[in-house]
C-alpha cells in the first residue's frame, strides 16, 4: 500500500486535520500519490487575509504577499518547494523581487518546510539563514524585551541575533535538536538562550512535507506531539 495514502489517513483519523477530517486539503494530497499537491492556500480556518483582504482555497501565494491570521485562523499553504502552517494571530510577508527568498516573521506562529536552496527567514529579533529546513518559529513582535523561538527541526541554520550579531551560530540538526530562544534585551548576558521543544509535532511536519511529495528525514512517531 502507498505509505503516504496510510499515513494521511491515520492522521485524519487521529484528528490531526482537524474536525474537518478528510477534507479538501487531505482528499488533493491522497489523490496526488507521491506528487506535489497544487501550490497555493489549501486549508483555511477562521480569519484568514491575504495582503489585506480576506483569502480563499486554491488561491496563489508567492513573492510580495502578505498573510495574516486573526484569533482562531489557521492556514496551510504551499509556494514551489516549500510548506507552512501558520496559527492564529500570525503575520508573514514573502519577499519580492531581489529579495524573493526572504521570509519575514512580522508576529506570531508558523511551522515551515522548505526545498532545497538557500532561504532567509527575519524575525523580530535575528536573521536566520536555512538550508534544506524544517523549523518553528514563534515570534512576539518587536520592541526592546522582545523574544523569539527558533526550533530547528532539521537542517542546517546560520542564526544572527540582531541585538549580538557577534553571538552568530552555525549549527545542523536531524531531529528537535536544539531549540532556542532569541531575545532582544540587552540587559541579558546572552542574546540566545537554550528552550525546550513547544507547540508543534512530528505529525504536523509530516503532513507539510507531504504536501511537496518528501518526507522529513526521522522516522515519525504518529502519536508524539511536544
Amino acid at each position: 500500500m502507498n505509505p503516504r495514502r496510510t499515513l494521511l489517513k491515520f492522521l485524519a483519523a487521529l484528528g490531526v486535520f482537524g474536525p474537518a477530517g478528510l477534507s479538501g486539503l487531505v482528499r488533493e494530497a491522497l489523490a496526488n500519490g507521491n506528487k506535489p499537491v497544487a501550490p497555493g492556500l489549501h486549508k483555511l480556518k477562521g480569519e484568514v487575509t491575504v495582503n489585506g483582504k480576506p483569502a480563499r482555497e486554491g488561491q496563489a501565494i508567492g513573492p510580495g504577499d502578505t498573510v495574516a491570521t486573526g484569533r482562531g485562523g489557521e492556514a496551510i499553504y504551499v509556494i514551489g518547494q516549500d510548506a507552512f502552517l501558520q496559527r492564529e494571530n500570525s503575520t508573514v510577508n514573502f519577499g519580492a523581487d531581489a529579495a524573493r527568498n526572504l521570509m519575514r516573521v512580522v508576529t506570531g506562529k508558523i511551522l515551515s518546510v522548505f526545498g532545497k536552496g538557500e532561504r532567509t527567514i527575519q524575525v523580530s529579533t535575528a536573521t536566520i539563514g536555512i538550508r534544506g529546513t524544517g523549523c518553528y518559529i514563534e515570534d512576539e513582535g518587536a520592541g526592546a524585551t522582545a523574544r523569539t523561538y527558533f526550533c530547528l527541526c532539521y537542517g542546517s541554520v546560520e542564526l544572527t541575533p540582531g541585538a549580538a550579531p557577534q553571538e552568530k551560530e552555525t549549527y545542523s540538526t536531524r531531529h528537535h535538536d536544539k531549540p532556542m530562544y532569541i531575545h532582544n534585551d540587552m540587559k541579558m548576558p546572552k542574546m540566545m538562550v537554550p528552550a525546550g521543544v513547544i507547540n508543534h509535532s512530528d505529525d504536523e511536519l509530516t503532513l507539510l512535507e507531504n504536501l511537496v511529495g518528501r518526507w522529513p528525514p526521522f522516522n515519525s512517531q504518529y502519536d508524539k506531539r511536544y
